[in-house]
């Protein structure tokens, strides 16, 4: 028997009906996801922060290699600048002729000369030192050395050198210790000095200065070296340090 369609109390259910609490969960299983990743922070707003701590970064990686460049261009400016002035000053040397240009070190020298050669004294196997000597009796000083470099110039040497590096006006001779420092460099005995000169004018000085007679007392009694040898052909090799006068200024 049919029921008649009045006495129907409900209509039948629609699929989308059904649809909407398994909506209604997936989303409340979002937030709650979402929640607990974000503990309490903007999701959104880290990836904005990472991007612009990144680019913050990326500025003052340029930053700093701008100023390594600058850097860069002043010491090539400079190097520029010292090699042109270089070339001038050659050329000049080189217009004034030997006297000119052997006096300013620029243009290498070769002629008779000598060649003299200082070092410490030798040790002892036993380690001790000579009656009444200290142990800086014993090594070559910046004073001897000088006084040697000074009695050449004063027996008119065209052009005089130590350990190779040649010297001019503004060349200065300074031990620390034992250790020469020349021209930036630096140089452990036995000390090495050439010159283009006058033999006979060289022994003459080295005899008649006080420095060079005190340094010859201690090669007497410690057993230090002193030899003066004449060459028949000595070379002195240009000067090739820098031209520009380095000096201290106030702070």
């Amino acid at each position: 028997m049919r029921v008649p369609r009045s006495l129907w109390t409900g209509r039948r259910p629609s699929p989308w009906s059904a649809l909407v609490p398994v909506v209604a969960v997936a989303a409340g299983l979002l937030f709650a996801t979402s929640g607990r990743t974000a503990q309490g922070s903007d999701l959104r707003a880290g990836e904005i922060t990472q991007l612009s701590q990144l680019i913050e970064e990326r500025d003052a990686a340029v930053a700093r290699q701008e100023r390594q460049l600058a850097g860069l261009q002043g010491d090539v400016q400079s190097l520029t600048d010292e090699a042109a002035k270089r070339d001038s000053a050659v050329a000049t040397a080189r217009e004034l002729g030997a006297t000119g240009g052997f006096a300013a070190g620029l243009i290498p020298v070769t002629g008779a000369g000598v060649v003299i050669t200082l070092d410490d004294a030798p040790q002892r196997p036993d380690g001790s030192l000579p009656g009444g000597a200290r142990a800086d009796d014993l090594v070559i000083h910046q004073s001897d050395v000088q006084a040697v470099v000074n009695a050449l110039w004063a027996a008119g040497a065209d052009g005089v050198s130590v350990m190779d590096q040649r010297l001019i006006s503004t060349s200065a001779v300074r031990c620390v210790g034992n250790t020469l420092l020349l021209q930036g460099r630096t140089y452990s005995p036995p000390f090495v000095v050439s010159a283009v000169v006058d033999a006979a004018a060289v022994e003459a000085e080295l005899d008649g200065s006080p420095q060079v007679r005190v340094f010859q007392q201690a090669v007497d009694s410690y057993g230090l070296t002193f030899e003066v040898r004449e060459r028949p052909e000595v070379a002195v090799p240009a000067y090739d340090g820098g031209l520009t006068l380095q000096y201290a200024v106030a702070g």
